[in-house]
């Protein structure tokens, strides 16, 4: 009498081995990719920072952590960071609180009416982040100022733009204007996951619409909101494009963001080497803020008693 072949037999090994060589095949180009494009950049970034280098000279000596006590010690990169610390707190609760309700508008929607407006906000997700700044720079100078003429407006009647203590708003408007387009369709999709059974049993035990939103709502968007404060965070700690094609880091350096400084002391400055030790320790300062993050929003999520 034969006998059937094991699970665990040849076959089962031989099936075995081709799906790891499949695995193998498909992530080991992403992590030789990952290794040269992120770990070795990165190591020659710190070697870099730690020489004279000016990014164009053929020669340069290492100085050890001399780069990295000028900028510690240099006003103009910690007026630059307060100013990205600033931007990124605006901009955090701005992305989070216009996308919830934008989100919450959309899922009291239904059929096609819903499938519109959301095409309608994610049209700004695919447009250039320059060609945005470029075209928002072009209304604030010369079509809202005209309208506020027109209409006794004093404050619209002067650019935004061209004030050192309301530039950061202009900038900040734009960002908020594209930047809430993908948060709302992922707090969206968060908020048709959470299951009716719950808002039913709460209504039950006589829950009004803020403890639902509360004690059911929140926490199931937690994980989605701490994602998306991790991004909006970083977003602002690295913010350049709109700077560059609105203000250029002006008027009088008021929006002389770290992204600029950097680039100004690689492109336009000689300091090349320094803004590599700048680039450093931005990237620390975002570091330290996602791991804090993901520590403190861990607590919130769904299923925790804590």
């Amino acid at each position: 009498m034969s006998k059937l072949p094991s699970p665990g037999g040849a076959s089962g090994k031989n099936g075995m081995r081709t799906r790891n060589a499949v695995m193998v095949a498909f992530t080991l180009p992403v992590f030789l990719l990952y290794i040269f494009f992120f770990i070795v950049v990165m190591f020659l970034g710190v070697y870099y920072s730690m020489t004279n280098w000016t990014g164009i000279s053929q020669t340069f000596d290492f100085i050890g952590l001399k780069n990295y006590a000028t900028v510690l010690s240099d006003e103009r990169f910690w007026q630059a960071i307060w100013f990205n610390i600033r931007y990124a707190i605006m901009l955090d609760i701005g992305v989070i609180l216009i996308s919830l309700l934008i989100a919450l508008a959309l899922n009291n929607l239904k059929g096609k009416t819903s499938t519109l407006f959301r095409s309608i906000f994610f049209i700004p997700a695919v447009l250039s982040l320059v060609t945005v700044g470029l075209i928002w720079n072009e209304l604030f100078l010369r079509a809202f100022p005209p309208i506020g003429e027109a209409l006794g407006i004093e404050w619209l009647s002067k650019s935004i733009l061209g004030s050192p203590a309301t530039a950061i708003f202009g900038i900040l408007i734009v960002n908020l204007w594209q930047g809430c387009a993908t948060p709302t369709v992922l707090l969206l999709a968060g908020l048709q996951s959470v299951p009716s059974d719950l808002y039913e049993a709460a209504t039950i035990d006589g829950a009004n619409a803020w403890q639902k939103f509360k004690n059911i709502t929140v926490p199931f968007l937690i994980p989605i909101i701490t994602m998306l404060v991790i991004t909006t965070t970083k977003g602002g700690l690295t913010i350049f494009d709109y700077i560059q094609a609105m203000t250029a880091g002006g008027p009088a350096q008021s929006t002389e963001a770290i992204g600029i400084l950097i680039y100004r002391h690689a492109m336009s400055e000689g300091k090349f080497a320094q803004s590599v030790a700048e680039s450093m320790c931005l990237f620390v300062i975002v570091a330290i803020v996602s791991f804090l993050t993901i520590k403190i929003s861990s607590k919130k999520e769904v299923g925790d008693d804590t």
